[in-house]
C-alpha cells in the first residue's frame, strides 16, 4: 500500500514469553537443576502475574524439549537425555543442512560478516551463558537466505532445546577450539559459495557435536548436570 513506509516492526514480547525466556536461561545455564519441579502457583507470585501466561510459557518450553509436563505431577525441568539429545540433533540436520544448501548461493556478504564476527566474539567471551546465544546466532546468520521463515522458525526452536546441551558441550568437554575450527571451515566453504562443501561440514559438525554429548551422559563424563 502505498504511503507506508517499507519495514519490519519489532513485535513486543507477550508475558509468555518473556517468562519463558528467563527460564530457558537459568535451565540452560543450570541455574535451574533438571528435576527440578516448576510449579505455576510459585512461579506466576514470583513473576508478579496470573498462572495463564505461566502455563503458556511452560507449554512453550515443553513444545522445545526442555520442560517436561506430567497430567499430575505438573510441570519439571527435562532431565538430560542420550536418546533426546540425539533425536534434537538428527532433526537439526534435516532442518539446517537444507537451509543452508538453500541459503550459500544468495547469501550476501554483510551476513558472511556478521557470522565472522561471531565467531570472534566466541573466541573471546568468558561468559559460559553467552556461547550458546553466539552458536546461535553464527549458524542463522548462515541460513538467513533461504527464503522460508517457517523453517527459520523451526531451526531456533531447536537450537534453543540444544542449548543447554550446546554450552555443555564448549564448556564441560573441551570442545570449544574444535568447534570453532569446524565453524571457520564451514564460514570458509560458504564464502566460496560451494552449497556442496559448506552442508557436509555442517552435516559432520552436527553429527560429530551429537556422538560427543551421548557418550558423556552416557557414560558419565561431565561434570555439570544441569
Amino acid at each position: 500500500m502505498r504511503g507506508f513506509a517499507e519495514g519490519v516492526i519489532d513485535r513486543p514480547l507477550t508475558v509468555a514469553e518473556q517468562v519463558a525466556n528467563i527460564l530457558r536461561e537459568a535451565i540452560a545455564s543450570g541455574a535451574l537443576k533438571a528435576g527440578t519441579a516448576l510449579r505455576q502457583d510459585e512461579l506466576a507470585e514470583r513473576f508478579g502475574f496470573s498462572r495463564m501466561p505461566i502455563r503458556d510459557a511452560l507449554r512453550q518450553l515443553e513444545a522445545e524439549g526442555i520442560v517436561s509436563i506430567h497430567p499430575t505431577k505438573g510441570a519439571h525441568v527435562a532431565r538430560m537425555d542420550g536418546a533426546e539429545i540425539a533425536e534434537i540433533y538428527a532433526v537439526r540436520e534435516l532442518l539446517e543442512c537444507e537451509a543452508l544448501r538453500l541459503s550459500v548461493p544468495v547469501l550476501a556478504g554483510v551476513k558472511l560478516e556478521e557470522a565472522e564476527q561471531a565467531l570472534d566474539q566466541i573466541d573471546v567471551e568468558r561468559d559460559v551463558g553467552r556461547w550458546g546465544a553466539l552458536n546461535r546466532g553464527f549458524h542463522l546468520l548462515l541460513y538467513d537466505a533461504c527464503g522460508n521463515r517457517r523453517l527459520l522458525g523451526l531451526i531456533e526452536a531447536h537450537h534453543n532445546a540444544a542449548d543447554r546441551y550446546v554450552r555443555i558441550l564448549l564448556s564441560n568437554l573441551d570442545y570449544r577450539g574444535r568447534s570453532q575450527n569446524e565453524h571457520r571451515d564451514l564460514l570458509a566453504a560458504c564464502r566460496r559459495r560451494d552449497a556442496e562443501k559448506a552442508v557436509s561440514i555442517l552435516r559432520r559438525h552436527l553429527r560429530e557435536g551429537s556422538e560427543t554429548l551421548v557418550n558423556a551422559i552416557e557414560g558419565g563424563g561431565l561434570s555439570r548436570k544441569s
